[in-house]
């Protein structure tokens, strides 16, 4: 399966404008940004928590 070109791109496009309409694909797209936006605070949130146990075993 090799690599998706400009003209595979836009036929993608076009599906998804056709299958969900102007109005309602801002919507979408604002949907997934905020909830890769919550994804990534939860990442960073659980990350330190990991380094805080680490220093504390080696503090003891």
């Amino acid at each position: 399966m090799g690599r998706l070109g400009i003209t595979e791109i836009l036929v993608i496009l076009a599906v998804v404008l056709l299958l969900f309409g102007g109005k309602k694909i801002p919507e979408l797209m604002k949907g997934l940004g905020s909830g890769i936006k919550e994804f990534k605070n939860a990442a960073k949130d659980d990350q330190p928590a990991d380094k805080k146990e680490t220093k504390e075993e080696t503090k003891e």
